[in-house]
C-alpha cells in the first residue's frame, strides 16, 4: 500500500506491537504527529512536559515489559533533551527506541533552525543509530531498530528522520524477519564451560551467587532460585538485581554494594567460588579492585562478551543468555547444603540489625527516618508494589528496606545515577501494567491494580517535577513519596564524612510540594509527625488517582553500611 513516510512510521510501530509512545511535538516531527491523529484508536500517545521525561518513561515501560519503550521528539533541543535518558538506558541495558525528527535533508549540515547533529551526539550512547533521508528505508530501519534494542544485551536505539522523508510517499511493505549478518548475539552457553562451572560449584565449600539485572532481563529468576536451592548457595543481588529473589527467601542474603547489606559485602572476600550472573562488576560493587575476591574462583555469565574479564579476571567466562546458562547449570549441579556458610551471613545480618536496621526502621524518638517510612509502606503493600526509586539516600534506603515478593519490582537509575529519573519512569511503569505489548508483562501477568510507587527525594523530584502535569492530564494513578530532608542528602553525607562537614551548596530551599502538587490538580498532603505517617500512607494507597505525599524526615541522617570510595568490600562500615 502507498503511504507517506509519516504513515509508514505509524504502521511500523503497529507491526512491532507498540501500544504506548511518550513524546512531545515540534516542527521537524510534525508530519509524524499529523499521521498519529489517525492512529489514536490504536496507539496511545502520552504528552510529557519535557523530552527527558519521555526517555525515562520509555525506560520504565521497557524495564517492566522487556519490550522496547518508545519515545518521540523533534529535532534540535527536542532530540538533545532525550540524551540523558538515552545514556541512562545504555548504562542500565534498557530497551528503548527513540524517534526524532530532523530538518529536511537538503538543509542537514547548514545550521538550519533547530538542527543538531543528533547522530554524532548519540553514537556513543546507543546500540545503533540511523538517519533516514529516504522514506523507502523506514520499514527496514524500524524492523532492525526494534530487533537490536531488545535482543542480546538490550539497549537504546535512535532513528532520526528528515522532514522530507516524512512527507514522501512510497509502497509500504514491512519485513517478515530481520537478517543482520554482523549482529548475532550468542545466547546459548558452550557445554564445556558449563561442565567446568558445575565442577567448581559442586566442589565449593563457600559458594556465592552474585545476581544482577541480566537475570531479570532473561526472565531467569525462577531458574536461579532452583539453582540456589539445589546447590544450597547464598545469593546476593546488585542494585538492579533487587527483587530477583523474594526478600524472605532463606538463601537471599541481601543487597551488594556501597550501601548494601553488611554480610554480602564483608563476606565476599571469604567465598571460594563465585557465580556472577548478569552483572558487570562495577565499582560500586567491587570496591578496591585489587583486593576484591582474592581467594575465589569466579564464574561469570553474561550475554555481552565485552563484560567478561573487563574489570575482574575470571576463571570461567560464559557468554550466553542468563536463562539458558542457568538452566544448563541446573542439570549439572549436585544437591548440597552449606549451612555453616549461610550462618555466617545470618550473624552479619544480626549485627547489622542491631547497629543499623532497628534504629532506622523502628526509631523511638526524633524525626521520621527514611527507612521507617519505607518499612511502614511495606506493611501496607505487603511487598506487592513496584518501587521506582530516584537517586540519592532515599534510593539506597528503598533498595535496603523495601520488601518484594515478585521479581522485576524495583526500578532505578544505576549506572548513570540520574536524578529526576523516578517520576517519569514510574509513569512508564504504570503504562506498562495498563497497556503491555502482547497483553503481558515480564512476570507473565498484567495487573491493572498493582501499585507503582515513586520514591524520591526533595532534590531529585524537582529535576522533572513538570511531569506532575502529565500525571494530572492522564489521571495516571502513580503514588509519589518524597523523603524530604531539605538537603541534597547523599552529597551532604559525603561532605560530613570526608569534607569536615563543609556543606557546600547542599542545603536546599524547597517549595511547598503540597501546594505545587495541588497547582497541578493532584491530591497531596504533608507528614511531619510520626503518629501521622501510617494514616497518610493508607490514604495515599487508597486513592484512585495520582497522589503526592511529602514526608519530612530527619535532616542529617546518613545511610549505613557504607564502603568508602577506594576502600575494600571487607572494610565496609556500620557507622
Amino acid at each position: 500500500m502507498k503511504l507517506t513516510g509519516s504513515q509508514a512510521v505509524m504502521e511500523s510501530l503497529l507491526k512491532e506491537n507498540v501500544k504506548v509512545i511518550f513524546g512531545y511535538p515540534g516542527g521537524a516531527i510534525m508530519p509524524v504527529y499529523d499521521a498519529l491523529y489517525d492512529y489514536m484508536d490504536r496507539i496511545i500517545h502520552v504528552l510529557v512536559r519535557h523530552e527527558q521525561g519521555a526517555a525515562h518513561a520509555a525506560e520504565g515501560y521497557g524495564r517492566i515489559t522487556g519490550e522496547p519503550g518508545v519515545c518521540l521528539a523533534t529535532s534540535g533541543p527536542g532530540a538533545t533533551n532525550l540524551v540523558t535518558g538515552i545514556a541512562d538506558a545504555m548504562m542500565d541495558s534498557v530497551p528503548i527506541v527513540c524517534i526524532t525528527g530532523q530538518v529536511a535533508s537538503h538543509l542537514v549540515g547548514s545550521d538550519a533552525f533547530q538542527e543538531a547533529d543528533v547522530m554524532g551526539i548519540t553514537a556513543p550512547i546507543t546500540k545503533w543509530n540511523y538517519q533516514i533521508t529516504d522514506a523507502n528505508e523506514i520499514p527496514e530501519v524500524f524492523s532492525k531498530a526494534f530487533h537490536i534494542a531488545k535482543t542480546g544485551r538490550p539497549g537504546p536505539v535512535l532513528i532520526d528522520i528528515t522532514k522530507d522523508a516524512q512527507f514522501a510517499t512510497f509502497d509500504f511493505s514491512y519485513p517478515k524477519e530481520v537478517k543482520m549478518e554482523s549482529y548475532q548475539p550468542t545466547t546459548h552457553p558452550h557445554p564445556k564451560q558449563i561442565e567446568l562451572a558445575a565442577e567448581l560449584l559442586n566442589k565449593a565449600e563457600r559458594p556465592y551467587i552474585l545476581a544482577g539485572h541480566g537475570v531479570i532481563i532473561a526472565k531467569a529468576e525462577k531458574d536461579l532460585i532452583r539453582l540456589a536451592e539445589k546447590g544450597g548457595i547464598p545469593v546476593a543481588q546488585t542494585l538492579h538485581g533487587v527483587s530477583i529473589f523474594p526478600t524472605a527467601h532463606p538463601l537471599h542474603v541481601g543487597f551488594l554494594g556501597m550501601h548494601g547489606n553488611y554480610g554480602p559485602n564483608i563476606l565476599s572476600n571469604k567465598a571460594d567460588v563465585v557465580l556472577a550472573v548478569g552483572m558487570r562488576f562495577d565499582d560500586r560493587v567491587t570496591g578496591r579492585l585489587k583486593d576484591y575476591l582474592p581467594d575465589a574462583k569466579i564464574i561469570h555469565i553474561d550475554i555481552d562478551p565485552a563484560e567478561l574479564n573487563k574489570n575482574v579476571q575470571v576463571e570461567i567466562p560464559i557468554v550466553a543468555d542468563a536463562k539458558n546458562a542457568i538452566q544448563a547449570l541446573n542439570k549439572e549441579i549436585k544437591k548440597r547444603s552449606h549451612s555453616a556458610w549461610i550462618k555466617e551471613f545470618q550473624k552479619c545480618y544480626q549485627l547489622e540489625e542491631k547497629k543499623v536496621i532497628q534504629n532506622e526502621c523502628d526509631p523511638k524518638k526524633g524525626k521520621i527516618k527514611m527507612g521507617e517510612a519505607i518499612y511502614k509502606l511495606n506493611e501496607l503493600t505487603k511487598g506487592e508494589a513496584i518501587i521506582v526509586a530516584d537517586v540519592g539516600q532515599h534510593q539506597m534506603m528503598a533498595a535496603r528496606y523495601a520488601k518484594f515478593v515478585k521479581p522485576n519490582s524495583f526500578i532505578t537509575s544505576g549506572g548513570m545515577g540520574t536524578m529526576g529519573f523516578a517520576l517519569p519512569a514510574a509513569m512508564g511503569a504504570k503504562y506498562a501494567l495498563l497497556h503491555p505489548p502482547n497483553g503481558q508483562v515480564s512476570d507473565g501477568k498484567a495487573s491493572l491494580d498493582r501499585e507503582v510507587i515513586c520514591i524520591t527525594g526533595d532534590g531529585g523530584v524537582q529535576m522533572n517535577i513538570q511531569e506532575l502535569a502529565t500525571l494530572a492530564q492522564e489521571n495516571l494513578p502513580v503514588k509519589i513519596v518524597i523523603l524530604n530532608n531539605d538537603f541534597l542528602g547523599m552529597v551532604r553525607q559525603w561532605q560530613e564524612l570526608f569534607f569536615k562537614k563543609r556543606y557546600s551548596m547542599t542545603k536546599i530551599k524547597n517549595p511547598d510540594f503540597v501546594t505545587v502538587a495541588k497547582g497541578f490538580y493532584l491530591q497531596a498532603e504533608k507528614v511531619e509527625k510520626r503518629e501521622e505517617l501510617m494514616g497518610a500512607l493508607k490514604r495515599m494507597l487508597k486513592s484512585k488517582g495520582p497522589y503526592l505525599l511529602d514526608i519530612k524526615v530527619e535532616k542529617e541522617q546518613n545511610v549505613f553500611p557504607m564502603i568508602a570510595t577506594g576502600a575494600s568490600v571487607d572494610e565496609v562500615r556500620l557507622e
